[in-house]
């Protein structure tokens, strides 16, 4: 059905759904038993590396290897592989600059640390709190406030960029774009989550909080459209930002979900992983079945 839509509505309707359920699971997680929590949370995680894993590889680098090859004839391959080693290391160094940080690890306030009254001073990176396992010092006052409206902030800039992903990879094929739009959400709930707690903390009551981490999510249509109409005037150009968007989801799958994955190394919990990963990937075929 979405497929049957305008682009630019097929794409308003997949970001403002993936925004608002994930600010809804956010507000419904928060509201769960602190073990019910800290069981789904990695499950959850399991499940979008899958996803992230398969939106890249099964989705974004086979349609953007065919349309550089369209474009740039038998370079094209290789020009994608170029820009996907480029766009790993482009991502690595804005995170090591404090730009860009996609952290899910269960020790961070993902929704791991979800009782905001008792939030503990951390590291704002990208607009995201990061909870030292040593920190102490609950943040007060003025400063829980500030700390709030940043990690607003950085995560409004963060559903933007997603908002833009999600527009390639629809404009590569109807069925990446969805593929890509399940594992965006599948990924963005535990910093939703994280998000909501800080806002919490920050002061804000629980319905302003979830009004305004809900506009937050919301900036993923505004970058949705922007991607849109931005490529609709560039549209040479989508094999190379298709690549990047892949560099995107395999650099948060690979640096920050993996690791945190195998910080439970015991069998049965591995075997649990790999099954949801399997899922994940399996989403991913089933929204976008192998070009004959």
């Amino acid at each position: 059905m979405l497929a049957e839509l305008p682009p630019w509505a097929a794409i308003t309707v997949l970001t403002a759904a993936g925004g608002v359920l994930s600010a809804a699971a956010a507000g419904i997680f928060l509201r769960l038993p602190e073990k019910q929590r800290q069981w789904a949370i990695p499950h959850l995680l399991s499940y979008a590396t899958g996803a992230l894993l398969g939106a890249a590889l099964l989705g974004l680098v086979p349609e953007a290897i065919e349309a550089s090859m369209v474009a740039y004839g038998a370079a094209g391959p290789a020009r994608v592989g170029t820009l996907l080693l480029a766009g790993i290391l482009l991502f690595f160094v804005l995170e090591k600059l404090v730009l860009w940080r996609h952290c899910h690890e269960p020790e961070h306030d993902h929704g791991f640390v979800l009782d905001p009254t008792h939030e503990v001073a951390g590291v704002v990176e990208h607009g995201h709190t990061h909870r030292r396992a040593t920190d102490t010092t609950p943040l007060t006052g003025a400063r829980a406030r500030a700390a709030a409206m940043l990690a607003l902030t950085g995560d409004t800039l963060h559903n933007f960029i997603d908002g833009v992903i999600i527009a390639v990879a629809w404009l590569s094929d109807p069925g990446v774009g969805i593929a890509t739009a399940v594992a965006v959400f599948a990924h963005e709930v535990p910093q939703e989550i994280g998000d909501l707690a800080v806002l919490l903390h920050g002061g804000f009551s629980r319905a302003r909080a979830f009004l305004l981490n809900t506009l937050s999510s919301l900036a993923a249509v505004a970058g949705g459209i922007t991607g849109l109409f931005a490529l609709s005037f560039a549209g040479r150009w989508l094999p190379d930002v298709m690549t990047v968007a892949a560099a995107s989801l395999l650099y948060v799958a690979v640096a920050d979900l993996i690791p945190g994955l195998h910080r439970r190394a015991e069998p049965r919990a591995a075997l649990v992983q790999l099954l949801l990963m399997a899922a994940g990937l399996a989403t991913v075929v089933l929204l976008h079945p192998a070009h004959p």
